[in-house]
């Protein structure tokens, strides 16, 4: 037999022997991988990437799984959905507002001058002109002066208000009018002595005029009881505003004679008229308007608040 042929058998059988370990080794590495893999949950481990790696991945989107459905393999205890958090909103609490009305406290009708000389100040912003107010028996002269007023009548004695340092006078020294002896020209500056008195009454607050009348009424009714009236002051003081507001000035020359001491109007029917008109003659054209407009405005407002509490 020639060992040439026998040689390579006995290289296959060296073969043969030598590769079964080896297939049994890889045969146990692949069991042992896939025994791994299922204890881990089938996942693999990632290997770390580079930073040139991480720039050329995908951006990957984190998808959250609800809260109720949380992993049971992580122990985890299941929690009820979070619900969305609001702003605490209080309820509004309707607020309701009652008006609670002040009684004022008024002195007896003898001892009220104190009280109202200091709610005076209140009323203008012109104080330096109070002094031309007569502070005595204050709600009885107002009262008195009315009343009489109301009727065309100047009660003097009891006037609010101190008399004019500046007494009624023509220049004598002018001439005649027409040549008649005893008869001169109405001057118009003689009416400049009222002007403080209609700034006063000017800078006099309407509103707050008609409520300090409204605070003192029944100091004002009592007075007015003790004339002898038992109706209402409040007519009988628009009574008075409205014989001012009526009045109008003559469209002829106030001219003015003398007889006697006293001036009189040379016009008959001027002198005819009741004192309280003529009175409103010698305050003058332009005092007179402006005493109607204050005079308006307190009326209106006078008239509202009688309605408003009627």
């Amino acid at each position: 037999m020639d060992n040439s042929e026998s040689t390579p058998q006995i290289e296959q059988g060296k073969s043969d022997r030598n590769s079964g370990p080896m297939i049994i080794f890889i045969v146990t590495f692949i069991l042992v991988v896939v025994a791994i893999w299922q204890f881990s949950g089938g996942k693999t481990e990632k290997r770390p990437m580079d930073s040139g790696e991480l720039l050329k991945q995908e951006p990957i989107v984190s998808v959250s799984p609800p809260a109720q459905k949380l992993e049971e393999d992580k122990g985890l205890i299941e929690l009820p959905p979070i619900p969305p958090i609001t702003e605490n909103v209080t309820p509004r609490v309707q607020e309701t507002i009652i008006e609670q009305e002040i009684t004022i406290i008024l002195p007896a009708l003898d001892k009220s001058d104190d009280w109202i000389q200091e709610k005076l100040p209140e009323l203008t912003w012109r104080n330096e002109l109070l002094s031309l107010l007569i502070t005595e028996d204050i709600i009885r002269r107002f009262v008195v002066f009315t009343d009489n007023f109301t009727q065309g009548l100047l009660a003097y004695d009891h006037s609010l208000f101190i008399q004019p340092k500046v007494k009624f006078s023509v220049d004598e020294q002018l001439s005649n009018v027409d040549g008649e002896q005893n008869v001169w020209q109405w001057d118009s500056e003689t009416s400049k002595r009222f002007d403080l008195y209609v700034d006063l009454l000017r800078s006099v607050d309407s509103t707050t005029l008609v409520n300090l009348y409204v605070d003192i009424k029944p100091l004002i009714d009592e007075a007015y009881l003790e004339l002898g009236y038992e109706e209402d002051f409040t007519y009988t003081l628009q009574d008075a505003i409205t014989r001012v507001l009526d009045m109008e000035l003559p469209k002829s020359a106030m001219d003015v004679t003398r007889t006697s001491v006293m001036y009189k109007y040379q016009d008959p029917q001027l002198e005819a008229l009741d004192d309280s008109d003529k009175l409103m003659l010698r305050i003058g054209k332009e005092n007179l308007l402006i005493i109607k407009s204050v005079l308006l405005e307190v009326n209106e407002k006078l008239t509202k608040r009688v309605n408003d509490n009627g």
